[in-house]
């Protein structure tokens, strides 16, 4: 049976670094609030046509995201 990311980051916990993580599609948006998250182990989409085709394509809410400070 194989891993997903989050298994494969649990597994080795603090000693995860950026270098040896697979990034998401956040990885190439200019976004410091975005780009912090492009490690995350969540197919995470920007605002934008594709997450809306995508949602309407498999009849899915959309969970938005507004930021923290």
């Amino acid at each position: 049976m194989g891993y997903n990311n989050f298994e494969i980051m649990k597994k080795e916990g603090d000693n995860m670094t950026n270098s040896n993580r697979v990034p998401n599609r956040l990885i190439h948006e200019k976004s410091p609030y975005l780009l912090q998250h492009a490690y995350n182990p969540v197919n995470w989409y920007p605002w934008g046509e594709e997450a809306l085709n995508k949602a309407k394509e498999e009849n899915k809410p959309i969970f938005l995201s507004i930021g923290y400070s």
